[in-house]
């Protein structure tokens, strides 16, 4: 069964064809001379380049994705890292214009500017480069934890798995033959999911990144530049720490208590979130599925992910839905 289609909005259109002279005029509203020189960044949920200026340091410009983000949400995620970047914490901050604004609107487009930072992903097999991190993510949940946000969401079993099956689902995007394979893991995973957030039982929910995939993470002369916040939302401190282990069990187990060492510096760890650790992948790999499916729409997903429209796709993503759930039953992280 082929997704269904629908109607494109008008601003989303407009997203979609976005052109280098509708970035430089938005670029030149607010004051600045573009160079003519654009390079698109590695972005799907958002448009984002690197723009040339005369005589000044080139800047990043993010177009938002129209209906994802409220501007009361994309503002309070703003905030937040400005509040951050105060304190000298090394994150990456829109830049505000004359009046203080940092989210702007041109024509059918809602964008910021960002100051450009190099960097390449950090070596997490580097004992003292873990530890930093973990310092750093520390001090992130220090002032997350100060107050909570208002316009953007928490990161849910609700939203990120049970909403990321439905719409599957619903909308077509699970060949009907490998329906009730799908539905079986599928069912089977979120079960598992609800097991592990009642063992761990109730958790502190703070501010957080909500992404700090390494990609997210800049490292550049001994020092960090986290960035995109975009993904900020309530829940709980593990989610911006578990995508940082890799290899097998102990080797992961090693990596946790080198950033836990760190991190502890700064902000209290609960322990018993080491039971999320499996169930938070779970859920992050149920809704990357239904994201791709819910931006099917989108020109540029459909040239990014060509593959998940395929029978292929759905049968290697069921198998990892099953092997997600085998290692959802294996003892969790133990923190040393």
């Amino acid at each position: 069964m082929m997704p269904r289609e629908g109607a494109v909005p008008d601003a989303a259109e407009s997203f979609y064809r976005l052109e280098p002279n509708d970035i430089v005029e938005a670029i030149e509203a607010l004051g600045y001379q573009s160079n003519g020189v654009l390079s698109p960044l590695n972005s799907y949920e958002n448009r984002v380049y690197e723009v040339g200026l005369w005589d000044e340091a080139p800047v990043i410009a993010k177009f938002y994705r129209p209906g994802r983000w409220s501007d009361a949400a994309i503002i309070e995620e703003h905030a937040f890292t400005l509040e951050l970047e105060s304190l000298e914490i090394p994150v990456v901050a829109p830049l505000r214009d004359a009046d203080g604004h940092t989210l702007q609107h041109v024509g059918d487009y809602r964008f910021a500017l960002y100051p450009k930072r190099a960097g390449r992903a950090p070596d997490l097999d580097d004992d003292g480069v873990l530890k930093q991190l973990g310092r750093f993510i520390g001090r992130i949940h220090a002032l997350g934890a100060e107050e909570v946000f208002i316009h953007r969401p928490e990161l849910s079993i609700a939203h990120f798995g049970d909403d990321s099956y439905e719409y599957l689902m619903d909308h077509g995007f699970v060949p009907s033959e490998l329906e009730p394979a799908y539905e079986a893991a599928a069912e089977s995973l979120l079960d598992a999911v609800d097991d592990a957030f009642d063992r761990a039982g109730p958790y502190r929910r703070i501010r957080l990144h909500g992404d700090t995939h390494p990609g997210n993470i800049l490292w550049r002369d001994g020092t960090f530049n986290i960035v995109d916040f975009d993904d900020a939302r309530m829940g709980p401190a593990v989610q911006d720490l578990w995508m940082f282990l890799n290899g097998d069990h102990a080797g992961r187990g090693r990596q946790l208590s080198v950033l836990l060492e760190g991190y502890d510096q700064f902000f209290d760890f609960d322990g018993r979130q080491l039971l999320l650790i499996e169930a938070l992948r779970a859920l992050r790999i149920m809704h990357h599925a239904a994201w791709i499916a819910r931006r099917w729409q989108d020109p540029a997903f459909r040239e990014a992910f060509p593959w998940f429209n395929s029978g292929h796709y759905w049968q290697e993503h069921i198998l990892t839905l099953k092997e997600q759930l085998s290692a959802m039953h294996e003892p969790p992280l133990q923190w040393q």
